[in-house]
């Protein structure tokens, strides 16, 4: 059953199973790790409510056929793994509903520049600034269940 506020309306149009492990073999620390599709490309995320941005490697950028043109200069980019060069794009990204319905959403993308290595286990990362702040979302971790719906009317 979706979520709703009290007087009915609803909160989330649509519901999908997380897993909640650590994002890389890496880390020892559990994530909410979700299936997301950036483009027409279906990858994984885990939602990080202190980062900004869509995080995503160059990999899955050039696989979603982003156009390199359309990218924005920004400053680089302060995190966890380091300071890191790269650019900013507009992009659509999808929560693929496992009950209920799907939503898309445009989110900004920070793409790394050529010289960052990025990892083959590591997935995008859901930021708050640019992304998440875009929807509603609530995370049930007694069923693993991720629900989100659009800001406004659902």
């Amino acid at each position: 059953m979706l979520l709703q506020f009290s007087d009915g309306t609803s909160f989330a149009q649509g519901a999908a199973p997380f897993a909640y492990r650590p994002a890389t073999e890496a880390e020892t620390s559990p994530r909410v790790i979700v299936d997301i599709v950036i483009g027409d490309v279906q990858t994984a995320a885990f939602v990080d409510t202190g980062g900004v941005y869509l995080l995503c490697s160059r990999e899955i950028a050039s696989r979603a056929q982003l156009d390199p043109n359309l990218a924005i200069p920004t400053p680089p980019l302060k995190w966890s793994r380091g300071v890191v060069a790269g650019e900013l794009q507009r992009v659509p990204i999808t929560l693929r509903a496992a009950e209920g319905r799907s939503l898309t959403i445009e989110a900004t993308a920070f793409i790394p520049g050529p010289a960052y290595e990025w990892g083959n286990d590591l997935p995008c990362i859901l930021g708050m600034q640019g992304c998440l702040e875009k929807l509603r979302f609530a995370v049930d971790p007694n069923d693993d269940t991720f629900y989100f719906g659009a800001l406004g009317d659902v």
